[in-house]
């Protein structure tokens, strides 16, 4: 049987965002990230059949989290995000694959992200996860100013 390579993801559990999770990942979001997504828009998740926040949970501790939404036979990872202490230690990719099924069980078709030129770390996650880069959007991100690299992933060659 494998076991996972670091101790710690033994105890990962994936997870439905509740409401008493809002206030730290709003916190973390404002660690992690310079233009941050405000609480309310982490409240707006909660009870939604086509959209949702997945938490990455550690005995208690919220490892890192990721939003989507689907629409029309389509996924889109709308933010991911992992604390730091956990990071290089598969959260974000376990977090991935657990949207990846989530549009899988939606029956989408593709799901898509955009991510910044500059996030190395997350664009090699996604290539390996099977991502393509799709096209750019100029000037997407704020603070700082940044394009977006818009990637898909084709659900119907998972099998192939």
């Amino acid at each position: 049987m494998n076991q996972p390579k670091d101790p710690i993801l033994k105890n990962l559990k994936i997870r439905p965002m509740n409401e008493s999770d809002v206030n730290r990942i709003t916190l973390l979001e404002t660690r992690i990230f310079p233009d941050p997504w405000p609480k309310s828009a982490f409240l707006e998740e909660l009870g939604k059949d086509y959209r949702g926040v997945i938490i990455a949970d550690i005995d208690g501790a919220i490892s890192g989290y990721a939003s989507y939404i689907i629409s029309y036979g389509e996924a889109h990872l709308t933010n991911i995000a992992v604390a730091p202490k956990y990071r290089g230690k598969s959260i974000a990719k376990n977090l991935l694959n657990a949207i990846l099924d989530i549009a899988k069980k939606a029956d989408c078709e593709y799901v898509f992200l955009d991510v910044r030129p500059t996030n190395t770390a997350a664009i090699s996650i996604y290539q390996k996860s099977g991502f393509a880069e799709l096209y750019r959007r100029p000037n997407y991100y704020h603070n700082p100013v940044e394009d977006a690299i818009v990637m898909v992933k084709s659900l119907d060659q998972e099998d192939a």
